[in-house]
């Protein structure tokens, strides 16, 4: 596959002025040219620049960086990894993830996020490594930088990690409300909804996880056999605000006395109407604070 300097920008987070820099001054990158003359990259060069990223982030100097032999590389990357200071943890990963996740270098993946898991814990590992991770992928989806194998490969393995997680927490006393979890019946993104799950739990409250595309129908059955206090649901995909507003309405009649929650598409619930009841929760900090409120209660 090949990536013109604008693709090397959106996987890599290193803007197009300084990667050619980097080209003139040290010999970073190696492009092909079209006939047009326009710079090319291929998957090699690709990687290559994802690990000078991720060596650059943690204050190695590129000129250092870039004279370094091909094995010298090589094991400079791997030690990274053991040694890489906080504030710059999140780029690193990421940017190891991307490109583990572009040659769909399944082992490599994993283990990396499983060592983030074991060394942050999940709910630091989620903030600074799988949410991160996500909102790069998504850009690169709206850009068409990554193709739908990409993204299925790669949430594959961050839901089977998150599932473990919840796994692992066995059932434990619930000492606190009864919380519904859903994604509406045109929603199937589920990886937040799946961490927002395993907080819950690890809180010690009762959860009803439904998943994704679920009909409005059957959660009001679900409300009329099981007594829910609180009611979680992601809007993620973009839609016509008509159409979101819509349901909010239908959603809010379904659940009357049961408090809602909102997350996902920030730009799109901000233009959302009559929404005062239900608490939008802008951040996994307000997420977080919904969660110690309630254990008060």
């Amino acid at each position: 596959m090949t990536y013109t300097i604008s693709d090397l920008e959106q996987l890599s987070g290193i803007q197009s002025h300084t990667i050619r820099i980097w080209e003139q001054r040290y010999n970073a990158l190696q492009p092909m040219r079209s006939e047009g003359n326009t710079r090319l990259y291929d998957d090699d060069q690709l990687r290559r620049l994802l690990n000078i990223a991720s060596l650059n982030k943690t204050g190695l100097k590129i000129s250092k960086i870039c004279n370094l032999s091909p094995k010298d590389f090589s094991d400079l990357v791997d030690q990274t990894c053991l040694t890489v200071k906080d504030d710059a943890l999140s780029d690193y990963y990421v940017s190891q993830l991307i490109k583990y996740g572009i040659s769909f270098d399944e082992p490599a993946f994993a283990a990396l996020l499983d060592k983030g898991i074991s060394d942050l814990g999940i709910q630091n590992a989620y903030r600074k490594v799988i949410y991160p991770l996500l909102v790069r992928l998504g850009v690169m989806w709206q850009k068409d930088d990554i193709c739908p194998a990409h993204e299925h490969f790669l949430t594959h393995i961050i839901k089977q990690k998150l599932l473990s997680a919840v796994n692992d927490l066995g059932l434990q006393p619930e000492t606190a409300d009864t919380w519904l979890l859903f994604l509406p019946e045109d929603e199937d993104h589920d990886i937040g909804l799946i961490f927002a799950n395993y907080m819950l739990r690890a809180n010690g409250h009762k959860v009803i996880y439904l998943g994704s595309k679920v009909p409005l129908q059957s959660l009001q059955k679900v409300l009329k056999t099981v007594n829910v206090n609180r009611v979680l649901f992601f809007m993620v995909r973009s839609r016509l605000p008509v159409v979101a507003q819509k349901y909010i309405d239908e959603l809010t009649v379904i659940c009357q006395g049961i408090k809602i929650h909102v997350a996902g598409n920030n730009q799109l619930i901000t233009k959302l109407k009559s929404i005062g009841r239900i608490n939008w929760l802008k951040s996994l900090d307000e997420f977080d604070n919904a969660i110690q409120k309630t254990n008060l209660l």
